[in-house]
């Protein structure tokens, strides 16, 4: 296959992505050499709905979208990982595979790829092939940084999936997929799961709902749900980026992690605000106070330990939070029916309930997030709207349709403007495939 059908087939019909890939593969000649490439691609990913979910083993709903990384690779014949950007931003990196990679400086975009080799080391129990590899991310066929489109799974997936393609290595993607989300916490991160499952499991035109408790073997519960045809979605990033409200975050899983102590009353063996979710809310809100401290958490057994909680006198909006996280399992489960019936308008509102609930009671807003909500419903062919992320900043996710398309990228930025004095990145994309090894050509 060419690099045209590859192009083609992956992003329809786009000039733009196909000058992006000839680019690269010119810039890996001149970097690496003529010789044999194997190309590589990643998307980026943004969740419909169901926000701080994954961490009380509830649903999620993301989509890949087609705002992705490449990776370029040629395997070496030692194991050193020879790595360069085509944003110059991002300085040239060598490290060798191996069980205990040393890290680079914190912050340096190179740990994501170290992470996914020290994974890989731990998993393949033979000495490993390196890699010269050339990446390229930038906007605006690149997955934007900061956008709240996860840039940096999308890198840790993409190294990992070139790394294993290129040592022969081939393991079932649901595995692969949460090995991916372990070897995120080399730079000190533990996230969930859904970010490496979406990038690795996406089929195009399609969200993935995800149940995020594990089964007993290891494996997942996940559906590929269907994405209405004429319909894109929207991904205005508010240009905040708050800073500090890692405080705040803990505050919000203590409150729920407090919730699951006071729900023992009703079930014995609850681990998760997810183990009540069968049960209506109306019977489960008298069981959870509206307020308690960090230390009243903790003497009703509340398991706090692995969390940074330095103030025992700290409140925590425990009923709140616990009623965001159970009705918003349910919003997730409702929203798969809809698109599932093509049910636009119902999932519109669904959106619409979820910002307002993670609004008052998870109280994860800001004012610049209300501003952009407030814009995206005053243009006609947009459906819902909500924040999507932890919050406190990051982006607005909305459906729109494809009539809609030029409002959106002409007014929403207006509006949002008069209102903040800020000037918005705003995105529309499709829904996309998933992680692989496009095709491999010399250069």
């Amino acid at each position: 296959m060419q690099l045209a059908e590859v192009v083609e087939q992956t992003y329809g019909e786009s000039t733009q992505q196909e000058a992006r890939y000839r680019s690269a593969l010119s810039t890996f000649a001149g970097v690496f050499g003529p010789g044999p490439v194997s190309i590589f691609r990643a998307p980026g990913r943004v969740n419909l709905i169901g926000e701080h979910t994954d961490y009380n083993h509830g649903f999620v709903l993301p989509v890949a979208i087609d705002r992705d990384i490449l990776l370029l690779a040629r395997p070496r014949a030692d194991s050193s990982v020879n790595l360069h950007n085509t944003e110059p931003v991002f300085a040239s990196r060598t490290f060798a595979v191996g069980f205990d990679i040393e890290p680079a400086e914190a912050g340096d975009w190179s740990n994501y790829v170290r992470g996914a080799a020290q994974m890989l080391a731990h998993h393949i129990e033979r000495p490993l092939l390196g890699m010269d590899a050339l990446v390229s991310a930038a906007p605006p066929q690149g997955t934007p940084r900061g956008a709240g489109v996860s840039s940096s799974s999308a890198l840790t997936v993409v190294a990992a999936l070139a790394l294993a393609w290129l040592n022969d290595w081939s393991p079932e993607r649901i595995s692969f997929a949460r090995q991916c989300s372990e070897a995120e916490w080399y730079v000190g991160t533990r996230g969930g799961i859904m970010d490496q499952f979406i990038s690795l499991l996406a089929l195009p035109e399609h969200a993935l709902f995800l149940d995020c408790r594990p089964l007993g073997n290891g494996d997942y519960h996940l559906n590929h749900v269907p994405m209405p045809s004429g319909y894109r979605v929207l991904v205005a990033n508010t240009g905040i980026r708050h800073t500090n409200v890692g405080g705040e975050f803990n505050l919000r899983v203590a409150a729920c992690r407090a919730g699951v102590a006071c729900l023992r009353e009703r079930v014995a063996d609850i681990t998760h605000l997810r183990d009540v979710q069968h049960i209506a809310w109306e019977e489960l809100a008298h069981i959870v106070p509206e307020v308690m401290s960090v230390s009243q958490a903790r003497e009703r057994g509340a398991d706090l330990a692995n969390l940074p909680l330095r103030d025992p006198d700290a409140l925590l909006r425990v009923r709140a939070c616990c009623r965001h996280v159970h009705s918003e399992n349910r919003r997730v489960q409702a929203a798969v029916d809809a698109l599932s019936a093509g049910d636009v308008t119902r999932v519109g509102e669904l959106l619409d309930e979820a910002h307002t609930s993670a609004r008052d009671d998870y109280d994860v807003s800001c004012p610049e997030l209300e501003a952009m909500v407030n814009a995206v419903k005053k243009i006609d062919g947009t459906y819902g709207a909500r924040l999507t992320g932890a919050g406190w900043g990051g982006c607005v996710v909305a459906l729109v349709h494809q009539d809609a398309l030029l409002d959106v990228e002409s007014i929403l930025p207006e509006l949002y403007g008069a209102s903040t004095g800020i000037e918005p990145h705003v995105f529309v994309c499709q829904p996309s495939s998933r992680a692989e090894h496009l095709l491999t050509l010399s250069v």
